[in-house]
């Protein structure tokens, strides 16, 4: 018989019962939902790297737009900055191939002050005259990219599900931008720093340019007055005018270091490849430089095997790399000194994915070295040692750093050995003709 006592019993252990099963179904969803935040957090890494791996703000962008549709499994997807003009389109995924887009009327139709407005997502479903990304879109939901307190990005995905947009999914996607905030700040302002750099690299060629022609004239006037073109002059005369000649001369220097140096960080600076017999540039350096190393009763040798190939290059630019060197050398060599230039045929040991074969050259001098703690600075632009008998020789710092520059823009690499008040040996390379031809 089932008594009284056995009912309270049964009823009592029906609701343990409840009471178990009930915990098990809440650590079965604790489980799962633990389960998803983990796989959120891989997901989240995995865009992170992806984003942070480049400053372009249209790559990024696309980055972005192509996870949110990844995730979210809408049909179509858009994303731009807000601008002071309005929305700039960036990146967008989905459109029909065979239906024309609006882009400004779809613009037009958003409800672009509300969300500007609120920084939050806004999601609505789509009536027949809303423009829309695709015309089978039903759902569309906007997302900010906030950048502190203003929004500075929004991403737009559309869906054909009427079920599209869940708080769950909108959620995500609002980490997803939260993240995605940090990249697209960093790519912007990696635009304007190089949009900047620019304008720069432009007023500083544009000003070089307009110095070239006063200085010009002044030093063909200074030298007519010293050679006596309108009478003769005193020595006092001479004196002054080759203050005024040796003066034009640092100005054209710096004046051509600037403008090398705006191009080359624009990206302008255009290089003229053909094969070069280097014991015809080394001719050419050797007479430009003969009279300053023979002011200052320095020795100058040369040493080039007979057999030397030719080499890949651009005339102008290697004859600079070779001046601006020999000029150092020269500088910073006491009076008396030796100066070396040399040559060789080699396997490029130097530069792995180099050409395989190059000619090594080298510039030696006995002069007064570079100290320890300024070597890893040499090629920096603008640098200038402490040193005092460095700072005896007037420079800007540029020389070195545009040297570099052209020298791996010609395929080589340059580096260097300096003992401090002993001397200093600079080496670079150069592709053999044969080898960059082929």
């Amino acid at each position: 018989n089932f008594t009284t006592e056995d009912a309270e019993l049964l009823s009592a252990f029906a609701a343990q019962a409840a009471i178990a099963i009930e915990n098990a179904r809440l650590y079965t969803l604790t489980d799962q939902a633990l389960a998803a935040r983990v796989e959120e957090l891989s997901i989240m890494q995995r865009i992170d790297r992806e984003l942070n791996a480049t400053l372009d703000l249209g790559q990024a962008m696309s980055i972005t737009l192509n996870w949110a549709m990844r995730r979210s499994r809408a049909s179509a997807g858009w994303i731009g900055s807000v601008e002071e003009t309005g929305l700039r389109p960036i990146a967008w995924e989905g459109l029909e191939d065979n239906a024309p887009f609006d882009s400004e009327a779809f613009i037009a139709g958003l409800p672009l002050p509300a969300v500007l407005e609120s920084g939050k997502p806004l999601r609505r479903d789509l009536v027949d005259s809303t423009p829309r990304l695709r015309s089978d879109s039903r759902v569309q939901v906007l997302l900010p990219i906030r950048q502190e307190e203003r929004v500075s990005s929004l991403l737009i995905l559309e869906s054909d599900s009427a079920d599209f947009g869940a708080p769950e999914t909108i959620d995500f996607l609002q980490r997803l931008c939260d993240h995605a905030a940090i990249a697209l700040a960093n790519a912007q302002l990696y635009a304007a720093v190089r949009a900047a750099n620019l304008a720069k690299s432009e007023f500083v060629s544009f000003v070089a340019h307009e110095l070239k022609n006063p200085m010009t004239s002044i030093k063909g006037y200074t030298e007519l007055l010293i050679a006596g073109a309108v009478g003769p002059i005193s020595e006092a005369q001479a004196s002054f005018l080759n203050v005024i000649r040796s003066n034009v001369d640092r100005m054209s220097t710096l004046v051509s270091d600037l403008n090398d140096l705006s191009k080359i960080e624009a990206g302008r600076m255009r290089l003229e490849f053909a094969a070069l017999n280097l014991a015809e540039i080394v001719g050419e350096v050797e007479r430009s430089t003969r009279r300053q190393i023979e002011e200052k009763q320095q020795h100058f040798t040369i040493h080039l095997p007979a057999e030397l190939p030719l080499v890949w290059a651009d005339r102008t630019r290697l004859i600079q790399i070779l001046v601006n060197l020999v000029n150092n050398a020269h500088k910073y060599t006491e009076p008396g000194g030796q100066i070396t230039l040399g040559a060789e045929h080699t396997t490029n040991r130097w530069d792995p994915n180099g050409a395989r074969e190059v000619v090594h050259i080298w510039v030696q001098d006995t002069g007064i070295g570079i100290a320890p703690e300024d070597q890893p600075k040499i090629f920096q632009k603008f640098f200038r040692s402490e040193d005092p008998k460095t700072r005896e020789v007037p420079g800007s710092g540029l020389g070195l750093n545009i040297t570099r520059s052209l020298v791996e823009m010609q395929g080589g690499k340059i580096w260097f050995e300096s003992e401090f008040r002993k001397g200093t040996t600079f080496h670079f390379t150069v592709p053999i003709a044969e080898i960059a031809v082929s």
